[in-house]
């Protein structure tokens, strides 16, 4: 691990082969972001003059890794503060739908909502922001939609999320003080 990263690792012994799977701090979704293998300081000298074997990457178990950074005391203390803004977010996009409509408001704080529920790996972002905004997945999707069109998001071709554009960001400063002295 490179001395500037924040994050934490498994490590598995297979053969004479050490592999170091590494984690960014927060809510782990998927695989590490890297793995290192390295030769054990015991392993025979003639296992590491073969070097690293098929076999040797086949019996990596990816999954038992991926369990083990989950319970990390690392993922665990931002999990739920990232589950608390999210809910707080999305519970401000349902509030801004009741008193505002499908407003510019609305759709930049949906957008954001949106993009940090599929950025975290979630899965079915917007069944999840159906349920907390109170509405059916089917008008979330089209208020998204809409929010594509309207220019407050990008689109990924294939997956969930998008990017937030200058005009979401806007619309999301209107809500932070110094976005407030600016009207």
């Amino acid at each position: 691990m490179r001395p500037d990263d924040e994050g934490f690792e498994i490590t598995q012994q297979q053969g004479a082969w050490t592999v170091h799977m590494w984690w960014p701090v927060g809510p782990v979704s998927g695989g590490p972001q890297r793995i290192t293998i390295e030769a054990s300081e015991d392993a025979p000298a003639r296992d590491v003059a073969r070097g690293i074997s098929t076999t040797v990457l086949r019996r990596l178990d990816l999954p038992g890794a991926l369990e083990l950074a989950k319970q990390a005391p690392q993922a665990q203390s931002t999990l739920e503060d990232a589950a608390r803004m999210l809910t707080e977010s999305a519970e401000a996009a349902g509030m801004l739908l009741e008193n505002e409509g499908v407003s510019d408001r609305y759709l930049a704080m949906l957008s954001a909502s949106y993009k940090h529920m599929a950025d975290s790996g979630a899965a079915a972002p917007v069944s999840w922001l159906a349920r907390a905004i109170n509405r059916r997945p089917e008008t979330i999707r089209d208020h998204l939609k809409k929010a594509r069109r309207d220019g407050f998001l990008t689109t990924v071709t294939g997956k969930a999320g998008g990017e937030l554009t200058e005009k979401a960001q806007s619309a999301l400063d209107s809500f932070s003080p110094e976005g407030q002295n600016k009207q």
